[in-house]
């Protein structure tokens, strides 16, 4: 996804629109947990004007990462909305969102685009099925896992007595 400055100057203050797939496989050498990248679906527009370039892209695709309970692949949808702004020349301009600065003639949106999908990669994802083939064991000699239970309804057995305490109708305060 690269453009020249006179190539997009041919689209200023018209609608430049971007509908494309492109693949991004070397993110996988930048995030080792990272077994698999489809191709990415990549749509949005570009605002072209005198100083800036303003990209509004949308991002959609899937990763696929190992499970961190069980290692069996998980499919991790990416859908992802990004603006992404250029500044031509030495233009001054004041945002509060990120503002790169073109180097020589082109705009290289590929950089960007992978550092977005790097930063959509979760710090743990699960599967639904723990028991799939090729899945990490569950349980062993002496250990297994346990999954989470709702401890909210359960009653320590060493404060049971407290708890038939307040079951009392109290005399005292009835008066």
């Amino acid at each position: 996804m690269k453009w020249t400055l006179s190539q997009l100057q041919k689209y200023r203050n018209k609608e430049f629109l971007i509908d494309d797939v492109f693949r991004f496989d070397e993110i996988k050498q930048d995030d080792p947990t990272i077994r698999e990248v489809s191709p990415m679906h990549i749509t949005g527009r570009g605002d072209i004007d005198s100083s800036k370039v303003t990209f509004h892209l949308k991002i959609e695709g899937y990763l696929i990462l190992p499970c961190s309970r069980t290692l069996v692949d998980v499919k991790y949808p990416i859908n992802v909305e990004a603006s992404e702004t250029f500044l031509l020349q030495n233009s001054v301009y004041q945002t509060e969102e990120e503002i790169h600065q073109v180097k020589g003639d082109v705009i290289d949106l590929n950089p960007i685009i992978r550092e977005i999908l790097l930063l959509e990669v979760p710090m743990q994802v699960f599967c639904d099925d723990v028991f799939s083939e090729g899945a990490a064991p569950q349980s062993g000699k002496d250990w297994e896992v346990l999954q989470e239970e709702s401890d909210s309804k359960k009653i320590d057995p060493r404060l049971a007595g407290l708890a038939k305490f307040f079951d009392k109708n109290d005399p005292s305060s009835e008066s």
